[in-house]
C-alpha cells in the first residue's frame, strides 16, 4: 500500500489544500514516479474551476510531470528504478481499439487523462500505465521538459502531422505559453517562420525564439497583405481573431490548425476553403510515440521553454499568476 501526499482542490475555484490518498496496490502495468517538477498548465485552471464540467472533487491537478521511477509493476518491461520520465495529459488508454493499435492512443475513446477522475502531479508521487511514462533525454533539464509534456506536444504534433518541412512557410499565431514553443519547433523543422502577435513589444523575443518575420496583427491590413502566403498557420490563442483573414493568408492546400479555443464560433466563407483546397483543423496533444519524438527533437535542436519556478508549497501563488496571465511563459512547481 502506498500513501501519496499532494495539494488538492476541494470545490470548484477553491484554493489548493493538503490532501493525501491511498494509491492501493501497484498495478501490473503501472509505474510509480516520484515527482520533481510539474508544470502549471491553463488546462489545470479549467479543471480547478470546473469550466469543462469534468472535475470531481477533491482532486490533485497537474499533468506536466517529470520525476524518477520508484516502483515498477510486475508486467512492466524496459524501465528500472531511478529512470527519469515525463508524463503528460494522458495516463492510460484501452490498448486494444483501432486508435491504440495504430499508435494514436491520445484518440482512444477510453483515454484516461492524468488528472481527470484521478489525482495528478501537484504531489510527491503519481502512478500511470508505463506506456505513458516517457524517458527523458539526459541533456534536457527537468524544468524545461515539464511544460513540453502538454504545451510542447500541443504545438509539435500539428506541425509534424500537417507536414512541416524545410520548404514550408509556417505562421505561429500568439506568442505566449504555447506560441513561444511553437516558434522553436517550426524553426527546428527548417521552415520559414512568421510570428503573429497583437503585441509589438514581443517582436525581438519572437525573432530570438526562431521567427524570421513578425506581424503586428493590430496594424490595419497586416493580414490582407499576406494573402496566399502560408502552408501552415498554427493558432495558439484563446481569443477571437480575424479567422477569415487567416484562411485567406493560406497558400493552396494550406491548413489553419487551431490548438487554442476561441470563445466564439469561427465564421468562414466556404468558397475560401473550396477554391484553394484549404483546410481548417484542430489538434489535441499527442501519442506516447509523438512525445518521445518531440523530446528527442527538443534535445537535438535545443528547444527550451521559458518558465518561472515555484516551490510546490506555493502552488496557489503559481495558479493565481497563471490565471492572471502574469507568468512568462510557463509556471513550473518543484519538489
Amino acid at each position: 500500500m502506498s500513501e501519496i501526499h499532494g495539494l488538492a482542490v476541494y470545490a470548484a475555484g477553491a484554493q489548493l489544500l493538503p490532501y493525501k490518498y491511498d494509491a492501493g496496490e501497484l498495478g501490473a502495468y503501472e509505474v510509480e514516479v516520484r515527482i520533481t517538477h510539474c508544470g502549471v498548465c491553463h488546462s489545470d485552471i479549467h479543471l480547478i474551476d470546473n469550466d469543462w464540467g469534468l472535475s470531481r472533487y477533491p482532486f490533485i491537478p497537474g499533468h506536466e510531470i517529470v520525476g524518477t521511477i520508484t516502483a515498477i509493476g510486475s508486467a512492466v518491461r524496459g524501465f528500472t528504478r531511478g529512470d527519469r520520465v515525463g508524463i503528460g495529459w494522458q495516463a492510460d488508454s484501452c490498448g486494444i481499439c483501432e486508435w491504440c493499435r495504430q499508435g494514436d492512443e491520445h484518440l482512444c475513446a477510453s483515454s484516461q487523462p492524468t488528472c481527470v477522475g484521478r489525482n495528478g502531479g501537484y504531489a510527491d508521487s503519481v502512478r500511470v500505465n508505463s506506456r505513458f511514462a516517457i524517458p527523458v533525454p539526459e541533456v534536457l533539464e527537468s524544468e524545461n521538459v515539464a511544460p513540453l509534456l502538454c504545451g510542447g506536444i500541443t504545438v509539435y504534433s500539428p506541425l509534424r502531422n500537417h507536414g512541416a518541412r524545410p520548404s514550408s512557410r509556417i505562421g505561429i499565431i500568439g506568442i505566449g505559453g504555447l506560441g513561444h514553443i511553437g516558434l522553436q519547433f517550426a524553426r527546428a523543422f527548417g521552415a520559414e517562420v512568421t510570428a503573429f502577435s497583437t503585441s509589438k513589444t514581443k517582436e525581438a523575443e519572437a525573432r530570438k525564439l526562431g521567427a524570421h518575420n513578425f506581424v503586428n496583427t493590430r496594424e490595419t491590413n497586416a493580414l490582407k497583405k499576406l494573402a496566399g502566403s502560408f502552408d501552415i498557420l498554427l493558432s495558439t490563442v484563446n481569443a477571437d481573431h480575424d479567422w477569415q483573414g487567416y484562411v485567406n493568408a493560406l497558400r493552396p492546400k494550406g491548413t489553419l490548425c487551431i490548438v487554442g479555443a476561441s470563445p466564439s464560433p469561427l465564421q468562414i466563407q466556404p468558397f475560401s476553403l473550396i477554391g484553394g483546397q484549404r483546410a481548417i483543423a484542430g489538434s489535441p496533444t499527442g501519442s506516447p510515440s509523438d512525445l518521445r519524438e518531440m523530446l528527442d527533437v527538443a534535445a537535438r535542436h535545443n528547444v527550451k521553454t521559458i518558465s518561472e519556478r515555484f516551490p510546490m508549497a506555493q502552488a496557489n501563488e503559481a495558479v493565481a499568476k497563471v490565471k492572471k496571465r502574469q507568468v512568462r511563459y510557463r509556471a513550473v512547481l518543484t519538489n
